[in-house]
């Protein structure tokens, strides 16, 4: 892949305080991927970058959270009904985030939430079981979508071959599955976890406690693209319906804001720290971690319950030079879990590690030859990020000490 083709900036840096390089892409409305011209994260004249600088000089300085606390109550309170009717949806899999957000929401506040899952494309064993474990244990009704399998597969292999994102199905459901429901039962509130902004989005993003409606909604379904492409022509290459693709297709802008629904981000009201979600779940939903390290990072209880997320990681890993342990550590850094110094370690031990143990799955799940999974990785490495030395690749650059 030729450097400027995603756009990303061609001198490579490395935050000060975190381990997050300028190479990190901002959130993408999904249907709407072309895998061209990519936003990336700004970094100031200190070379620090745009979390790290909103960790710094707002979630921990000037935000005042009891005021926020107050704001949620009343935010609930608007929504909250006496009937005995769902009053808030809480998409999530169970894991620690939608743990956290779901159980906080029903037994600390009140409500009487539906949670709602789009379902892994592969469960692994751990993802399954802390799945049961929220329900089950954490206590909650659930409503889990499984999509067209034959579509979803066919999907997942295209968005992997056509712009090297094969999480990118996932990642749309996943959105649009809130708004969805909330729609389906005449719930007006969705509640999501934390904004992505927190890990290096516009900061101004942060400022809104509603994800904007631009990811999960949408005008006209022509325009929609699916693996970077519309739907019309996997219609026509691969002998589908117009039906067959209604999960994918967002809610309209119109249908709700006649709804009244809004999406919220409890990040907003919440000081939000992944591994206290982490300690949370584990103490009140049944929430278990890995028994061993994820590939390609140190941790054991991030994004363990899709058999296919460890290649999204590796795709970011090839196409911006940024892979797992790189995302894992600069959010424990800015969380005060780890050293910089220790965060510099960790990335460069285990960032480019090939996520071996659910290859054969993918290649199954997909349908794809070993033959084509590495072309499709070799031609969509950036120019500038990788080298080839004695028939092996190797980042140009790597994140150290200062």
């Amino acid at each position: 892949m030729h450097s400027n083709q995603l756009n990303l900036p061609k001198n490579v840096e490395f935050c000060k305080i975190c381990v997050i390089s300028n190479q990190r892409p901002n959130s993408t409305i999904e249907f709407k991927n072309k895998n061209t011209d990519k936003e990336t994260i700004i970094f100031d004249n200190d070379s620090i970058c745009s979390a790290c600088k909103y960790n710094i000089d707002q979630k921990e300085k000037k935000i005042n959270w009891d005021d926020r606390e107050k704001d949620f109550e009343r935010l609930l309170d608007k929504f909250r009904k006496n009937d005995g009717s769902y009053d808030v949806i809480v998409p999530g899999s169970g894991g620690k985030d939608s743990a956290y957000a779901s159980h906080l929401l029903k037994y600390k506040y009140g409500m009487n939430p539906l949670t709602v899952t789009w379902a892994p494309h592969e469960y692994t064993d751990i993802g399954w079981k802390n799945f049961n474990n929220w329900i089950k244990i954490g206590g909650f009704d659930n409503i889990l979508f499984n999509p067209n399998g034959r579509l979803h597969r066919k999907l997942t292999n295209l968005a992997f071959k056509n712009i090297l994102h094969p999480f990118q199905p996932f990642i749309i459901g996943q959105r649009i599955i809130g708004p969805l429901m909330a729609l389906k039962y005449d719930v007006k509130l969705v509640m999501y976890g934390e904004n992505q902004a927190e890990y290096g989005n516009r900061i101004e993003e942060n400022k809104n406690p509603k994800m904007s409606e631009d990811f999960f909604s949408v005008d006209d379904p022509k325009n929609i693209l699916l693996a970077g492409k519309k739907i019309k022509e996997i219609i026509n290459d691969y002998n589908f319906k117009f039906e067959d693709f209604a999960p994918y297709i967002p809610p309209s802008m119109e249908d709700l804001q006649s709804k009244k629904v809004e999406v919220h981000y409890m990040g907003f009201y919440k000081k939000w720290d992944p591994q206290e979600c982490f300690y949370y779940a584990v103490e009140n939903t049944g929430f278990q971690p890995n028994s061993e390290r994820t590939e390609g990072s140190y941790s054991k209880y991030s994004s363990i319950d899709d058999k296919i997320d460890p290649f999204h990681y590796y795709t970011t890993l090839i196409k911006f030079g940024i892979g797992r342990a790189t995302y894992d550590a600069s959010q424990e850094i800015r969380n005060d879990k780890i050293t910089r110094e220790e965060g510099v370690i960790l990335v460069n031990k285990y960032d480019t590690e090939f996520p071996s143990k659910y290859f054969e799955d993918f290649l199954k799940y997909t349908e794809m030859s070993k033959d084509e999974f590495w072309e499709s990785i070799d031609k969509n490495r950036s120019e500038h990020l990788w080298e080839k030395a004695q028939n092996e690749w190797k980042l140009k650059h790597q994140v150290k000490n200062i």
